[in-house]
């Protein structure tokens, strides 16, 4: 009996885009093979250890690791050995000056040229400056003597419902050469896009652009709202009322209109930057741009003002909590989030920090130590508010937004609350007895607060 064609798909990087990319080509029965040079890491998924939080991506990897759909291997030539496609999902983290850093990317680039096959498509999934795609094309070959077929493949990933975004995209954009090309992918994605969502073709530089843009209008957006909501606060406006007012409006709508303590994260923060950089190199001046970062940085630090105002300016001998560590609920990423730049500004002023998250207290440990201190997420959030001249919460995890107030102010020293996601109304914190800040709206004051 013939055998069955099986799709061969390697993924060049596991991490977080690589391990949800194979994972979830690997459910629609195509046979993937990851790479990536951390032997530990690769050890670990062998073994189904997901060294990341994101809901449902441990179960998919164990699930398609045991039906041998899912392979993890350190061998690149093993991995793109057969492969009709390669999927390049290398990290490119913010440089010191702004740019993205392509480094680990081109090192790839060298090492996969003797090894790329000539039926093999390379699809650059990272976040890449526009003609990163063409240079990568010239420069395979240039090494492999014959031209090499790269498309691009931007992700539009969210962290915390990762899985769900790939499985049911909103669209695929693709950047490539040839119509051939295109089909190909098309037909690699028509399992996810059952829901008639569209399949966008394009050139490569346009697909590059498009993922840069994408994260720039949405950062755009909080850093925009955020303003506005420091505008309110100096008037007799409700942030959340003015959200609501505009969020109607179909041409604006409600996506990102949410005020807090600013976006964080591993794509918004350095893809802002990123486009500057570019924009810079061209001769470009992008005034909009920079103020979102700008908005965005201002905005982490806009609780430790009214913060000393109600403690001191020397924080010495006072104990704040803090609620939720990762830049947003359902994943354990840190990586710029909020909270880090309040336990900064905290501990510079003497205060002592009591921290708790769901799932991102292993990651602050490795960052702090022991310079603030940590409660089991078994033990609960409460346990955090011992004693606590304070709380923070920064993070707007489901487990916090109904908590027993009650047993809240028996446990702190002072029921005094900075609530930066709005998970708490004014009125409600004033009748329970709270002194309560929160963005974009007044400050109030319980009754013997």
């Amino acid at each position: 009996m013939e055998k069955e064609f099986v799709l061969k798909i390697a993924v060049v990087g596991a991490g977080y885009v690589g391990l949800v990319t194979g994972a979830c080509f690997a459910e629609t029965g195509s046979e993937v093979a990851c790479v990536d040079i951390d032997e530990a890491k690769i050890e670990g998924l062998a073994r189904g250890e997901v060294p990341i939080y994101e809901p449902g991506l441990t179960e998919l990897v164990r699930k398609n690791s045991a039906l041998g759909r899912l392979l993890f291997t350190t061998r690149l030539k093993d991995a793109v050995a057969g492969a009709r496609f390669v999927f390049l999902a290398i990290g490119t983290p913010q440089a010191e000056n702004g740019e993205a850093d392509l480094s680990s990317l081109w090192k790839v680039v060298e090492q996969l040229a003797p090894v790329v096959e000539p039926q093999t498509t390379v699809v650059i999934k990272s976040t890449v400056p526009v003609g990163t795609n063409a240079a990568v094309a010239r420069r395979l070959a240039e090494l492999c003597r014959r031209p090499v077929d790269v498309a691009s493949n931007p992700e539009f990933l969210r962290e915390g419902s990762a899985i769900d975004d790939f499985m049911r995209p909103d669209r695929v954009v693709v950047g490539v050469r040839s119509a051939e090309t295109a089909a190909a992918l098309r037909e690699l994605y028509r399992p996810f896009q059952r829901t008639e969502h569209p399949f966008l073709s394009m050139s490569p530089e346009s697909a590059e652009m498009t993922k840069y843009v994408a994260n720039a209008l949405l950062a755009a957006k909080i850093s925009f709202i955020n303003e506005i909501s420091r505008l309110c606060e100096r008037t007799s406006a409700d942030i959340n009322d003015v959200r609501r007012g505009i969020g109607h409006d179909s041409r604006i709508g409600f996506a990102f209109l949410f005020p807090g303590l600013g976006y964080g994260g591993s794509c918004f923060p350095k893809d802002v930057r990123a486009l500057v950089a570019v924009a810079r190199k061209l001769g470009v001046e992008t005034r909009m741009l920079q103020a979102v970062d700008e908005v965005n940085d201002e905005q982490k630090h806009v609780f430790l003002a009214p913060l000393m105002k109600e403690l001191g300016q020397q924080l010495t001998g006072k104990k704040i909590a803090m609620w939720g560590l990762s830049f947003k609920p359902r994943t354990d990423d840190i990586r710029e989030a909020p909270a880090l730049v309040i336990i900064d500004g905290l501990l510079s002023r003497g205060a002592q920090v009591v921290v708790h998250d769901p799932v991102a207290m292993e990651n602050v440990r490795q960052r702090y130590g022991d310079r603030i201190a940590y409660v089991e997420a078994a033990k609960g959030a409460y346990a955090a508010l011992e004693g606590s001249d304070a709380l923070v919460i920064s993070t707007e995890w489901k487990e916090y937004q109904h908590p027993d107030f009650e047993l809240m102010k028996k446990l702190m020293r002072r029921a005094l609350v900075f609530d930066g996601r709005n998970i708490f109304e004014p009125e409600q914190m004033a009748a329970e007895g709270f002194v309560y800040y929160s963005i974009g709206r007044a400050a109030v004051r319980g009754a013997n607060a």
